[in-house]
């Protein structure tokens, strides 16, 4: 009996300083600065069709450390619309599907914590049979210290984005996203938080030469609302936490990117965002001042 009160007060504590860390970020996300950006449908472009330059025309000036960003960030609802009506490299369109979520994010700090923010309107449901039951949305973000990824600050997330890893056509059902040359040890890895509508759940993992969901001690938690047609999810996470978790310092700046898996979806048919930079006191395209 006294194991078990001492593990429920061991809990309880846990619950508390998880709590607490919520309640400190900003209580008025009006004052915190916010760019406007967006996720689109990708359709069938991993890695390996970004980078081969018959298919793909940006591959050339890829190549000589173009970002991602610079030539498309104009551009991403086309582009998303091209793909999810089938006109290009999208061999299963989903009718209804919405090509673009236009995304606003916010990121601040306390020095001891990230608080990072994303909000947008509910795309029409297209009315598809869905492929996670449990999940309406989710929503995750990744980040990468050092450009030890290769192309992570030219892509974002894309270096995670292989031709056949799951749900990509006739690649292996068992096959998570990886990177090249992936290795916790040699720091060559993405920082992983996601957060799960229905299950109302977050997760911290990695992807390195696999994807692991679970592991990380930096990722607080996150909470979640839907107001009217509004969706808002913010993420509170350490500067530091453990195996497979990117240590963040003040005056650097990560490579960033995010995906919203939206209308029940799973595996490669969410939307993606370009590759970022995140700033915590430091220039970025998101920038997480101190509060």
């Amino acid at each position: 009996m006294k194991k078990i009160m001492m593990a429920n007060a061991i809990s309880a504590a846990l619950a508390l300083t998880a709590f607490n860390a919520l309640a400190a970020a900003p209580a008025d996300w009006s004052a915190v600065p916010a760019i406007e950006t967006g996720v689109f449908y990708p359709g069938v472009s991993p890695v390996e069709w970004i980078t081969k330059g018959t298919e793909h025309g940006g591959a050339r000036v890829l190549r000589k450390g173009e970002t991602c960003a610079a030539c498309h960030s104009e551009e991403i609802a086309d582009m998303g619309e091209k793909m999810v009506s089938g006109k290009k490299i999208e061999p299963s369109p989903i009718p209804g599907k919405a090509a673009f979520i236009s995304t606003t994010v916010q990121a601040a700090h306390d020095g001891e914590n990230l608080y990072l923010r994303f909000s947008w309107k509910q795309p029409a449901a297209s009315g598809s049979a869905p492929m996670d039951e449990l999940n309406p949305m989710k929503i995750a973000y990744m980040l990468e210290a050092g450009d030890k990824v290769e192309l992570a600050g030219q892509a974002g997330c894309w270096a995670s984005c292989h031709g056949d890893a799951r749900t990509m056509p006739g690649a292996d059902a068992n096959k998570t996203k990886y990177v090249k040359d992936g290795s916790l040890a040699g720091g060559i890895y993405y920082d992983l938080n996601q957060w799960r509508s229905g299950e109302n759940k977050s997760f911290d993992g990695y992807v390195a030469d696999h994807r692991e969901m679970e592991g990380g001690q930096a990722l607080v938690g996150a909470e979640g609302k839907l107001e009217g047609d509004t969706w808002s999810v913010v993420f509170t996470r350490k500067f530091t936490g453990g195996e497979g978790d990117v240590a963040l310092v003040p005056g650097n700046t990560y490579n960033f990117g995010f995906a919203i898996h939206d209308d029940a979806t799973s595996g490669r048919f969410h939307h993606v965002s370009l590759g970022y930079k995140l700033g915590i006191d430091a220039e970025g395209d998101i920038t997480a001042t101190k509060l």
